[in-house]
């Protein structure tokens, strides 16, 4: 969050992201907190030394034998006591006000962040492999479709077992998401310099508000053993909807040194999320679920470091789709579109030739957003208590974090199945993962199972 002086000292700033951002919070009602806070405060800080100086005369008083004037100090000391204590109460309250207020405020854009309302404002500032891509079939056989033909994706027992929005990867699709899985957590730690992190899938609600999940996107989250909209606190518990509120928060609360860092760590998770937001939108195939896997990286880096490190990650997460050879672009979102907790953020999208929407490039079919690569200064930091000391004599700061996807699979699910399909309705398995897939060079799919794989004439 934004420190309470920040928002103080530049409050202009902050109402400009809360517009540009989108953000509807009365932010007059916080200065306005804080004011009252701070009067408190000094009032507090009044009476204290007050108290203070009339407790220190009682005991010369009594040495002088002036009990009487000794006693009426000491009723003195007491009022002044009570009225600290209930000031000291009032002053409690707007502090918590004060501290949820902030939490609903969001993080001040980058300076060089394009201005925008929505995705439309989007900048693009790379595209990679497009022009040289690959002869496809005519028409290309929209993933759905295929993954259903080759049994290797399955939503109708998906949606059986679970719900809506849950899917079954089968046989070579299987192999396919854990490949994927197992070349990316190579790739980021062989060449990048990650270290590996296996984190608990459940996460508390600090953990979720430290990463700025919480308050604002309750409704999106899994909540473990209750109802969303009944009152929520520390003890509760939530399916993660990204490895980066689990990995972030392992540091909370925490000082880390100043040769600590950088400090690069990647997980694997399985991500759940209720997209509470999108209902009605990609309601076929795995392009929007409920649950998916994904590897996640997260930095923690020095202040002066951040946005450095913020174009390193963006090659580290577009390292993966190069080394697949899918073409893809990638977007310097805007201030209406990069989300409340982000300063900078980029969007990697993967291209997938065969979808209906045509909203893509000129030869059909769309981008998918495979990752975001987010600069959150100290934003996180702050509200996750996570700092670091530049020297070991000197008052601790807050860091930077940043974290980007290296990449969500689903969606290259999506492109490796229409992007290296062929004619004969089977896909080439990019080089890269090969090794991955026992050296499989196809994925050719098997016979359904079941009478539901029959024709009528053979089930009769």
């Amino acid at each position: 969050m934004l420190s309470r002086q920040f928002v103080r000292e530049h409050p202009e700033e902050v109402r400009r992201a809360l517009e540009t951002k989108g953000v509807d919070v009365d932010l007059d009602r916080v200065l306005e907190i804080d004011e009252q806070w701070r009067e408190l405060k000094a009032e507090g800080d009044g009476l204290r030394h007050e108290r203070n100086e009339v407790s220190s005369r009682i005991g010369e008083l009594k040495a002088e034998g002036e009990e009487e004037a000794a006693q009426a100090a000491i009723e003195q000391s007491q009022s002044l006591k009570a009225e600290l204590e209930e000031l000291e109460f009032r002053a409690d309250e707007l502090e918590a006000e004060l501290r949820r207020a902030l939490l609903e405020l969001p993080n001040v854009p980058h300076e060089d962040a394009p201005v925008g309302d929505d995705e439309s404002d989007n900048v693009e500032v790379d595209r990679w492999g497009f022009e040289d891509r690959r002869s496809l079939p005519d028409p290309v056989v929209p993933h759905y479709d295929l993954g259903e033909e080759l049994d290797v994706l399955d939503f109708e027992r998906g949606s059986k077992v679970t719900g809506g929005g849950f899917y079954f990867a089968k046989g070579e699709g299987a192999r396919l998401e854990h490949a994927l899985v197992q070349f990316m957590l190579d790739l980021h730690r062989e060449e990048h310099g990650y270290t590996d992190v296996f984190p608990p899938i459940p996460v508390n609600s600090a953990s979720m508000r430290g990463t700025g999940q919480f308050p604002k996107f309750v409704e999106d989250a899994y909540r473990i053993g209750g109802d969303n909209d009944e009152p929520y606190d520390d003890d509760d518990l939530w399916l993660l909807p990204t490895a980066e509120v689990p990995v972030t928060n392992m540091y909370r609360d925490e000082i880390l040194l100043d040769d600590d860092l950088p400090i690069k760590h990647q997980a694997y998770t399985p991500n759940f999320r209720r997209e509470a937001g999108e209902h009605g939108t990609e309601t076929r195939g795995i392009v929007r679920v409920h649950q998916f896997n994904k590897v996640e990286l997260v930095n923690f880096v020095r202040p002066e470091e951040s946005y450095e490190r913020l174009e390193g990650l963006l090659e580290e997460a577009t390292d993966v789709l190069e080394a697949l050879e899918l073409p893809y672009r990638v977007l310097e979102m805007c201030t209406g579109d990069m989300g409340f907790t982000q300063a900078k953020k980029y969007d990697v999208e993967v291209w997938a030739p065969a979808d209906e929407m045509d909203d893509g490039p000129e030869a059909g079919g769309r981008w998918l957003e495979v990752s975001s690569v987010s600069n959150f200064e100290a934003f996180q930091a702050r509200r996750a208590g996570i700092q670091y000391r530049p020297e070991r004599h000197e008052s601790a700061e807050y860091l930077h974090t940043l974290n980007g996807s290296g990449v969500a699979i689903p969606r290259v699910v999506v492109a490796i199945m229409e992007y290296y399909q062929n004619d004969d309705g089977t896909v080439d398995v990019p080089e890269a993962l090969r090794p991955y897939m026992g050296g499989a060079e196809r994925i050719e799919g098997s016979d359904p199972v079941g009478e539901s794989a029959l024709g009528a004439g053979e089930r009769e």
